[in-house]
This record gives structure tokens, sequence and C-alpha cells, in this order.
């Protein structure tokens, strides 16, 4: 039989929270260019243009944001872990690969940082230069998540990262993904800087 721990669940939920905000970060990207007038979008049926990729993106973030705060709570509920508030919070002390927890932390605090910018509110009073610059943000914090969650022991063991395993392989195509969708990214904007 299979037991359960709060650790694996804490996995999980980072394991969900990846895969949701690597959508959520090419909805962005899609969203930064001018996608409806590409011929792939074109030839796509009728019923999945009138998705509104718009509230698809925040609403990925939100879900995402769910599954980001349940991740480190999960682990203290792990009495074995001895993970406290604090160490979720600032790990520097943290009892397992603090340095590790550390980047997951820092991407936690910027993702907080991009979504309340993006309520409707606080966007209103910010400029657009400003607003944006701060969504920048978001690359950053998908490479600290994504690196994060790469090197952590999913057991929390302190082991070597084990390259081909399944939950690693799922990150490390995550991470493919940001990496060369960005540079297309990247391409896109200098493309249309030029024109």
């Amino acid at each position: 039989m299979f037991d359960l721990t709060y650790v694996d669940i804490s996995g999980t939920m980072g394991l969900i929270a990846t895969g949701l905000l690597t959508f959520n970060f090419l909805l962005g990207m899609m969203l930064s260019t001018a996608y409806k007038k590409k011929a792939y979008w074109k030839k796509l049926p009728e019923t999945i243009k009138k998705i509104s990729i718009d509230d698809l993106h925040n609403w990925t973030a939100y879900v995402a944001m769910f599954f980001v705060i349940l991740h480190p709570l999960f682990l203290l509920l792990d009495k074995a872990q001895k993970f406290t508030l604090t160490d979720v919070l600032w790990p520097v002390n943290a009892p397992k690969q603090s340095n590790i927890v550390l980047l997951g932390t820092i991407s936690f605090y910027a993702f907080i940082i991009v979504i309340i910018t993006t309520q409707k509110v606080i966007k209103k009073k910010m400029s657009f230069r400003l607003w944006k610059n701060i969504h920048l943000i978001s690359y950053a914090t998908a490479l600290l998540f994504l690196v994060h969650g790469l090197l952590m022991d999913p057991l929390l063991k302190d082991r070597p990262v084990d390259w081909l395993d399944a939950e690693k392989f799922f990150s490390e195509f995550c991470l493919l993904l940001f990496v060369v969708l960005s540079l297309v990214r990247v391409r896109y904007h200098f493309r249309s800087a030029s024109k």
C-alpha cells in the first residue's frame, strides 16, 4: 500500500503549480504579441478562438497561486521535517536545503507582486511602463520557481538530483519550454522594434 505523506502532497502541489505557472507564463507571452493576426491563430476552430486568452491567463494565475500557497503549507503539517512558518516565509535557516527553498520563496514573493499589480484598481493607478516593468519580473520568477523545482529533493533528504526522475523530467520540460519560448518572444520583440 502506498503511504502518502505531507511531503508527497507538498511536492504534488508544487508540480501542479509549476505546470499552471508555465502555462500561465506562455499565455502571458502570447498576449504580449499580435497573436490574433497570425496565420496559425486564424486557422484554429472558432470555438477555440472564442476563448478569452486574457481571462484564461488571469484565472490560471489565481489557481496557480492557490497551489503555490498550499505547497509550503503542507510542509508545516509534517512534524518530521521541522519546517516552521518562519522557515517558509524566510528560509535562510530552513532545516532542509535552505538555499533552494529560498529560491522558491523569492519566486513566491515576486509572483505576489505581479498578481497585486495586475489588479485593475492598482493597475489603473500606475503608468503602463511601470506596470510593464513590474510584470517583466515574471521572467525571473519563472526561472526561480523552475530551478527551485529542479534542485529540490522531493523527499527532503538532501539527496543529489535525479535528472531522470519523472517529477524532475516534468520540471525539465517546463524549463525547456520556458527557455525556448522566451527566446522566441525576445526575437519577436526585436523584429517588431525594427519595423
